[in-house]
């Protein structure tokens, strides 16, 4: 039986050219649409081009609507997978999006490009076969929203473009990758233990993210603290901690309900409450800040974005938010 792939264009690098001056930009028509099918009647590829934006123009609305067009074609069209080219700048956070609300079995891959389609050695038309290839696979099925870049292949969940330029920019800190493409084989060495999804039909705005740092300002926290916030994520120094400074313009947040979530920006490792001196993550553990276990800030904003969005808050919010395994 043939199967049938999904294949959804929203723009980014992958669907882009380079001027006379170097200056790349998207153009009138995508250059993956003159992509051959190089599987011949193997796979059906139902192609669409949903968006043609850059990546740091994609939001929650878009990602809602990537997932609204999805589980329509499912229900209508009976697809056995999806492919989405993206820009690369946001596309860990729409994967992880999409991983938290589709709750389908279908093999999810996204794919982009670190070079346009007509700089030399260009790996756009490369990613998008293997991720096609993904798509397609049998073993691929309920693995939850991959992104597959490079010749490997990675969970939603844990993946984060790690350089500006390169193409092998895409990396699973302390984890690694769960697969790879060989030679048109797909190869997967872990499996997901555990998947969760939320039904949200819409989504909320104003959940903002801040980084701490050395001698961190209380204002821009002090900002936040109004009844339009419905969220807020703080990346914290090493383990959890914050500078004493901010702990009053923290407590303004907690006194409105405003859900404040904490994650470490250190590379690898996960934020807890280890330290009991002012500011320590025993102490903001105690004062009602929630810790979200293995995730960078930008997927810990998806996440606290979609809990909100499922109307979710309170413990039940919190449980959701903390567990780095759904």
């Amino acid at each position: 039986m043939v199967k049938k792939i999904l294949v959804l264009h929203t723009g980014g690098t992958i669907a882009m050219s380079e001027d006379e001056n170097g200056a790349v930009a998207p153009g009138a028509e995508n250059p993956l649409n003159q992509f051959k099918n190089p599987f011949g009647s193997e796979y059906e590829l139902l192609i669409e081009n949903i968006f043609n934006i850059p990546s740091p123009h994609m939001g929650p609305a878009e990602m809602l609507q990537l997932k609204k067009r999805i589980m329509d074609a499912y229900e209508k069209d009976q697809i056995d997978g999806v492919v989405i080219t993206h820009g690369t700048d946001t596309l860990e956070e729409t994967a992880y999006f999409l991983d938290l609300t589709v709750p389908l079995k279908i093999p999810i891959v996204l794919t982009g490009a670190m070079r346009s389609a007509n700089e030399i050695g260009s790996d756009g038309l490369y990613n998008f076969k293997t991720a096609i290839l993904t798509a397609a696979s049998p073993e691929a099925r309920g693995m939850g929203v991959l992104v597959v870049m490079n010749d490997e292949i990675h969970t939603a969940r844990y993946v984060t473009k790690t350089h500006t330029t390169n193409v092998a920019t895409f990396r699973t800190p302390t984890f690694g990758p769960i697969g790879l493409i060989l030679r048109d084989e797909v190869r997967f060495f872990e499996k997901l233990l555990h998947h969760v999804s939320l039904p949200i039909d819409q989504v909320v705005d104003h959940v903002y993210l801040f980084k701490a740092y050395a001698g961190m300002d209380p204002e821009l926290l002090e900002m936040a603290a109004t009844s339009k916030t419905n969220g807020v994520v703080i990346e914290a120094l090493g383990a959890g901690n914050l500078p004493p400074r901010v702990l009053s313009a923290l407590e303004k947040l907690l006194a409105l309900k405003i859900p404040v979530v904490l994650v470490s920006r250190s590379f690898n490792g996960i934020a807890q409450e280890v330290y009991a001196y002012p500011g320590g993550g025993v102490q903001l553990k105690q004062m009602g800040v929630t810790f979200c276990h293995g995730l960078n800030g930008q997927k810990a904003r998806i996440k606290l974005l979609v809990g909100l969005s499922a109307g979710l808050s309170g413990k039940e919010l919190a449980t959701f938010v903390s567990e780095a395994i759904s």
